[in-house]
């Protein structure tokens, strides 16, 4: 039973429990004028819960009856919810209850993460990768035996549900996401989550799998960044192993496919300081400075540049592709903030 339905069932019991405290008050003050309200409420409490305490005054033939019949209704509603207060308690659901709620506070604290949709083999990796850069990310997974499994540095940051429905996206923190993956088996899924996301956040970062080659550019239609076809990048990599294993090798290294040491960086036209904006690569001195090299630049247009020239000039929705050790890296980002 979900906790939807422990909580209606607890509901109910509540609300049936002061229906019968409402009716055996008026109903005292009614049969007999010397019960008060706060006589009359105080008999009813002491009758429903069978405490036996002396009465208040005197009951009437009519008012024995009314307690008798009072003291049938009363403690079986009375047993009703004291048992579905136990049930919620012992099968685990206010435990369940606590958990959800701290996950959603936990995720509401969230900004600039990245949520995957789907938590199988491809959910999985990515979430593997992300992990090991220290990103966090909040997990989306409809099936509770996947949940169980799943398990992370912040493990509180998974949502049980359907990642389709916009109240899920939303519990996930949508508005406040950079990223979103998508890895649902089914293709037309993913492109009901793409264009839900496009629509909740329409700066977000949204990477698609697909499954059918004419999924690819529906989903990018309905907003998707990136669509990835998993059965064609492993077997493109694996034949790409053959020709060239160690060019390969060495592009899974410095991509961080290795670990979490990030060898190749990039860097957005909005985080290089004012005074180096607009300038050319000429200009940032990176080599001298860090040790780094400049491998690559993208144009605002979208288009590449590899091995650019060092009078290229830095405008703005540009994107500059670093390649140094860790230790050149962090001082290049130390000399850039």
């Amino acid at each position: 039973m979900s906790t939807f339905h422990y909580f209606r069932k607890l509901y109910f019991a509540g609300a049936l429990l002061l229906v019968v405290i409402f009716i055996g008050t008026i109903g005292y003050m009614l049969i007999d004028p010397r019960f008060s309200f706060l006589d009359a409420l105080y008999m009813t409490i002491n009758t429903i819960g069978t405490v036996g305490f002396r009465e208040v005054h005197p009951l009437t033939q009519t008012g024995q009856i009314f307690t008798i019949f009072l003291i049938i209704t009363g403690f079986g509603t009375f047993a009703f919810a004291i048992s579905s207060l136990t049930s919620y308690v012992l099968t685990g659901e206010f435990r369940e209850y606590y958990r959800i709620t701290k996950n959603l506070n936990a995720i509401e604290e969230l900004s600039g993460h990245t949520i995957i949709c789907g938590y199988g083999r491809n959910g999985r990796q990515a979430a593997h990768v992300l992990k090991k850069h220290g990103r966090r990310f909040v997990v989306i997974e409809q099936k509770k035996e996947v949940i169980d499994t799943l398990k992370h540095k912040h493990s509180e940051l998974v949502l049980e549900g359907d990642a389709t429905q916009d109240d899920i996206l939303g519990k996930a923190g949508i508005a406040r996401a950079s990223s979103l993956i998508t890895t649902l088996p089914i293709d037309a899924d993913n492109l009901f989550i793409v264009l839900s996301a496009r629509t909740l956040n329409p700066n977000l970062i949204i990477i698609s799998r697909a499954s059918d080659d004419n999924s690819d550019k529906k989903l990018k239609i309905a907003g998707a960044n990136n669509v990835i076809m998993p059965d064609k990048i492993g077997g493109a990599h694996m034949a790409s192993l053959v020709l060239k294993p160690d060019v390969i090798e060495f592009i899974d290294h410095i991509t961080g496919q290795g670990g979490p040491d990030i060898n190749l960086e990039e860097i957005l036209f909005d985080n290089l300081p004012i005074p180096l904006r607009n300038k050319t690569i000429r200009d940032l001195e990176i080599r001298n400075k860090s040790g780094a090299n400049i491998v690559g630049f993208k144009k605002g247009n979208g288009e590449f540049v590899i091995n650019p020239d060092p009078d290229t000039q830095l405008i703005p929705d540009g994107k500059l592709f670093v390649l140094g050790t860790p230790e050149q890296i962090q001082k290049l980002k130390t000399l850039l903030t």
